[in-house]
């Protein structure tokens, strides 16, 4: 009787046992499969930053070359108008001093 006690007492505690062992081996995988998922979505999450990080570069460098281009043309036109503006004030001088020099020449 103390035998079969004994046995039983075995018997049940190695299914204890095993099942133990074959829990803590699912939750082994659930938490190795976990642990691939979030590896997984961490390096797609890097990724997709990454590729979001190229693209706003590149749309960042498409708007700089764009204000470049804008600010140079804009440099280029008061560069445009400058010169003319000082070109009309030379012109301008120029009359007004030949006039003078004329006049004084005429009145002469």
């Amino acid at each position: 009787m103390v035998m079969m006690v004994m046995m039983v007492m075995v018997m049940v505690m190695v299914m204890v046992m095993v099942m133990m062992v074959m829990v803590m081996m699912m939750v082994m995988v659930m938490m190795m499969v976990m642990v691939m998922m979030m590896m997984v979505m961490m390096m797609m999450m890097v990724m997709m930053m990454v590729v979001m990080m190229m693209v706003m570069m590149m749309m960042m460098m498409m708007v700089m070359v764009v204000m470049m281009m804008m600010m140079v043309m804009m440099m280029m036109m008061m560069m445009v108008v400058m010169m003319m503006m000082v070109m009309m004030m030379m012109v301008m001088v120029g009359l007004l001093w030949f006039d003078k020099r004329y006049n004084c020449v005429s009145s002469a």
